[in-house]
């Protein structure tokens, strides 16, 4: 486990305190601009507080495990489920920074519409409902993402995820993964 994790894990949300001091160990792991800075941590800045409600509920639930996240959000009532994740979708959306590969670029933008993540993430990918916002995720993120799901240890609500990704090979799912990281 991360260090970042670890000291994630060690800032448990106690009751009675106000909501930002609740949220601030999930700031500390996720970025309190909306933009992660810790390796395979995702961005939540952007996120529907459709899809993050479902990603708590299913961590406190322990149906996806993430021992950080699961000690996290034990004891974590519905509401309080609610009341994170409507919190912390108002974090602003992280933007591409620095120049990205335009050839990299144009084979993950053919893989992204071949795969047809745009339907399903919305055509900017910025998510909605239950869907993630996957642009500018964090590259290492989604590449331990789609492993997980090509190799179904990451079993999803929905699916299709593991569908397509059982179709990407290692060089596809870097090249995906560079194109949402660095989507503009």
């Amino acid at each position: 486990m991360a260090a970042g994790a670890l000291l994630c894990a060690a800032a448990l949300p106690a009751r009675g305190q106000a909501l930002q001091e609740r949220l601030a160990p999930c700031l500390a792991c996720h970025g309190e601009t909306g933009r992660s800075e810790n390796p395979e941590v995702p961005s939540l800045g952007g996120q529907p507080s459709a899809f993050l409600v479902i990603q708590l509920y299913v961590f406190r639930e322990r149906q996806r495990i993430a021992e950080p996240m699961n000690q996290l959000t034990k004891g974590l009532t519905d509401d309080d489920l609610r009341s994170f994740s409507d919190e912390l979708a108002k974090l602003p959306a992280p933007v591409a920074v620095g120049p990205a590969d335009p050839a990299r670029m144009e084979k993950g933008r053919a893989l992204s519409a071949r795969h047809r993540c745009g339907f399903c993430h919305n055509p900017d990918l910025s998510g909605h409902d239950q869907i993630p916002r996957i642009a500018v995720q964090r590259e290492d993120y989604l590449v331990k993402a789609l492993r997980e799901y090509r190799s179904q240890e990451r079993r999803g609500y929905d699916p299709s995820m593991v569908d397509i990704a059982r179709q990407l090979g290692d060089i596809e799912i870097l090249d995906l993964a560079y194109y949402l990281a660095n989507w503009r």
